[in-house]
């Protein structure tokens, strides 16, 4: 596989890097060539088309918008994830030691009107040092009538917002949502192949797909520091394959990405 026909590789600029620790996001356009643009399209509709069904309101956002651990399904994902222009991205931002954290699907189809509230995805697992990272690569041509992703420049820089849920919230998966000012939010608008790029504190959200034959699909992938730690699971290392530096953890080390 030859991944420079796939992907485009770059290294984020003085300014780029600026605008991130200020605004906590980056948009990077044409990530994916034409090639790997359609290559992993295809790749992820196989995938998806096997597990999933269409949208059906009576299912929960887990059924019905989401397809874990992607890069087992396919190839060019693995290969983006673990090998692609993101890697080297995310030690520009994190520091020089890395691991992937998630690799799942994020697919809001035509006919799915269900919004995601404002939260912020370390909210969901919480990882220990605060610096993991979100990216959003978008497979679809990404707007308001189809779903985008909408965010609030800055919002990182309050911290970690804390929840409080029961037990049964939290077996049952329930939405973290907070209270978020929509006046401040900006749309992210993408064109397929874009990779929307924020840190694990940035407060954002999406509404439904009100096209009608337009669907929002997404690849997300999430990076974090290679000893980054679940706070929320007794301070446990996050498993995941290690993509560049070094870890102290020996499970981290030794971890297989298709296990």
């Amino acid at each position: 596989m030859n991944l420079e026909t796939l992907f485009n590789y770059k290294r984020l600029t003085d300014s780029e890097l600026d605008f991130f620790k200020e605004n906590g996001y980056l948009v990077i356009r044409a990530i994916l060539t034409p090639n790997g643009l359609v290559q992993m399209q295809a790749e992820a509709m196989e995938a998806w088309g096997k597990e999933k069904e269409s949208f059906d309101p009576n299912k929960s956002w887990l059924q019905n918008s989401l397809l874990v651990n992607i890069h087992h399904k396919s190839p060019t994902v693995k290969a983006y994830y673990f090998n692609g222009p993101l890697v080297d991205i995310a030690s520009q931002l994190i520091g020089p030691n890395v691991k992937g954290a998630t690799s799942q699907l994020t697919f809001k189809m035509s006919g799915n009107t269900k919004p995601f509230g404002w939260h912020q995805d370390n909210g969901y697992g919480e990882l220990e040092p605060y610096n993991a990272l979100t990216t959003l690569t978008a497979l679809d041509d990404t707007d308001r009538s189809n779903g985008c992703l909408w965010l609030i420049p800055g919002s990182h820089k309050d911290g970690q917002i804390r929840i409080e849920q029961n037990e049964e919230q939290k077996k049952s998966g329930s939405e973290i949502i907070v209270e978020a000012d929509d006046n401040l939010a900006i749309p992210m608008e993408m064109k397929a192949g874009d990779v929307l790029i924020f840190n694990c504190w940035m407060l954002h959200k999406s509404d439904g797909n009100y096209s009608t034959n337009r669907d929002r699909r997404i690849l997300f992938l999430r990076y974090a520091d290679a000893d980054a730690i679940e706070v929320y699971n007794n301070s446990k290392p996050r498993l995941g394959k290690l993509v560049k530096g070094k870890t102290k953890f020996p499970e981290v080390e030794a971890f297989e990405s298709d296990l």
